[in-house]
């Protein structure tokens, strides 16, 4: 947005005319504020600006964090403006409300907030940084809806709410009809979601309460504890969204929500409901349809890793294994070579359960387990259809994993998924589901096991020297420099993180390894033998991020259990 404010500097003398015209073209060219653009810019320091700013006008300045920002926001239920303006309401009174700024020139922030609350308006000056993080923590990143501003759902009007009756839920059209507040509410927590690059929404009964949360960046956080009495119309408004029969109560059911949140813009939400003790538990997995991240460059691979990636999906034929935990992005890495192999020489086939991105020119194939089509009656299909590579969703059984065994020793690539712990014990998990180890040695090119630890923020991560007990317990040379997250976080991040990283152990079976698993040889032996060949365990390329400075030591206790 821009204002008088660079002019106002350049007469301050704290900008020349020069500067002054970069300025406006950065606003003009980015669609940053003007003080955004002097820090874009490096022409003032933050703190210099906010003292600047304070003598120039007058304005008192304030720490944001000794204000009760959060329940204030919360009440006036006022995000459109909050985000548009970059302002942020501190504290209120019957008569007064006062606002945090970090441009005075911005006129029409004060008579809107004034029209929306009908109070006067106080201007306190905040820095701008602290400003932006604050907002941040509550709403998310900006994203352009395309829809018309609301005025967020207060507490009180959530309060007027009742329970819905049983013949209510009877009636689905009665249901459908109701547009306010309950659908506002729920569009807000989607929205919400979005916002914070969340991947998964829980909604929570219990006797007492009912609480609704995110997993951002793999941690759950509460966002809302609507009042107890609601769970039922939440669950009923959630279950229409996703067309499941509302009155239903007694099974879990499985379904789909596709938002809108612009013109060219579309999220799909996978929805399951779970009967619990006191009510209906409602979890939505945001799927993330997108190309955008799936580059390799992206994804934490070191040289070494990235280059036996490449090399296992440049062969012809072979079985290639992502293994870990659910939520270890094994998917992504899964689509970021599919994405590589994806030409017009080649016939790519998938099965999955369920379609989590949707790639051009592959031919995807959603599983039907309750109609009898499951992964191995998708991959008899796709071998009938000249395929030259094939990705199965997950080996779940014997013959599942036969049929991805003998595709891969005819002629075909093929990748999947499994649930182990590490590279070796996926060689295990096979032979224990009865495929025979001169199969497996025969048609394994790789397997990665992965885990994704959080990514700690560039701009307020801190330094400091490994004392005795990492060092003893990590494998830490006393003294080395290592970072961790600011508990306060900053106005890029959430708490000292940003995004997430994987961590990778990529074994790949060269001649010696393949005789090693045909012979039967243990776990411990063959990760021995792949550590000699030059293997990074889980462990030591959780060190390697560490020592760069892009994660912490309690991300690899919390991922790897170290």
């Amino acid at each position: 947005m821009l204002t008088n404010l660079p002019a106002i500097l350049r007469q301050a003398h704290l900008l020349d005319a020069a500067q002054e015209a970069s300025v406006i073209e950065q606003c003009q060219a980015s669609g940053q504020s003007v003080p955004e653009a002097l820090l874009t810019l490096n022409l003032i320091e933050h703190q210099q600006l906010t003292e600047q700013l304070a003598h120039i006008f007058g304005l008192p300045k304030v720490e944001i964090d000794q204000f009760d920002y959060a329940a204030i926001c919360q009440k006036l239920g006022l995000r459109e403006l909050i985000t548009r303006h970059q302002a942020l309401p501190l504290y209120e009174s019957a008569q007064q409300l006062t606002i945090a700024i970090a441009d005075p020139t911005n006129l029409e922030l004060e008579d809107e907030f004034r029209f929306a609350t009908g109070r006067q308006i106080e201007l306190v000056l905040a820095d701008i940084k602290a400003l932006h993080s604050a907002i941040r923590k509550l709403y998310g990143r900006t994203i352009e809806t395309g829809l018309s501003a609301k005025k967020e759902l207060n507490e009180q009007d959530l309060e007027q709410l009742v329970d819905v009756s049983d013949d209510e839920i009877g009636t689905i059209e009665d249901l459908s009809l109701d547009t306010a507040p309950v659908s506002r509410y729920i569009n807000q927590i989607l929205l919400d979601a979005v916002r914070k690059g969340a991947s998964d929404i829980h909604f929570e009964p219990y006797e007492d309460s009912y609480r609704v949360r995110l997993r951002c960046d793999g941690i759950l956080v509460e966002i809302q504890q609507p009042a107890h009495h609601l769970s039922r119309r939440l669950a009923a408004r959630l279950k229409i969204l996703s067309k499941l029969d509302i009155a239903e109560r007694r099974l879990p059911q499985d379904g789909r929500i596709k938002l809108k949140i612009g013109t060219n813009t579309a999220i799909d939400m996978r929805v399951s409901t779970l009967p619990t003790l006191w009510g209906e538990k409602i979890v939505l997995r945001l799927l993330d349809s997108s190309e955008a991240s799936l580059n390799i460059d992206a994804l934490g691979y070191n040289d070494t890793q990235k280059q036996q990636y490449l090399n296992a999906l440049r062969r012809p034929q072979g079985l290639i294994l992502m293994t870990g935990p659910t939520g270890s992005g094994k998917t992504v890495s899964l689509y970021t070579g599919l994405k590589l192999l994806n030409t017009a020489e080649v016939n790519i086939a998938t099965a999955e359960d369920p379609v989590e991105i949707n790639l051009s020119g592959i031919n995807q194939v959603q599983v039907q387990p309750q109609i009898g089509f499951g992964f191995a009656q998708a991959l008899r299909a796709f071998l009938r259809q000249d395929p030259d590579i094939v990705m199965v969703g997950e080996i779940r059984d014997i013959e599942t994993a036969e049929i991805a065994v003998k595709a891969a020793q005819t002629g075909h690539l093929v990748l999947s998924t499994l649930h182990t712990n590490s590279a070796a014990e996926s060689v295990a998990r096979l032979s224990n589901m009865g495929v025979e180890p001169f199969n497996i040695a025969s048609s394994l090119s790789l397997i990665i096991a992965q885990r994704l630890a959080r990514r700690l923020c560039n701009h307020c991560k801190i330094a400091y020297q490994v004392d005795h007990s990492h060092a003893i317990g990590l494998d830490l040379t006393l003294g080395e420099t290592l970072y961790r997250a600011s508990s306060d976080g900053c106005s890029e991040c959430n708490n000292g993180y940003v995004g997430r990283v994987g961590i990778y152990e990529v074994m790949s079976f060269t001649p010696t390894l393949s005789q090693a698993i045909a012979q039967g040889s243990s776990i411990q032996s063959l990760e021995q033998l792949a550590r000699s060949e030059g293997m990074a365990t889980l462990k030591e390329s959780g060190l390697e991020k560490l020592r760069l400075g892009i994660t912490s030591v309690s991300e690899l206790q919390r991922v790897l259990y170290l």
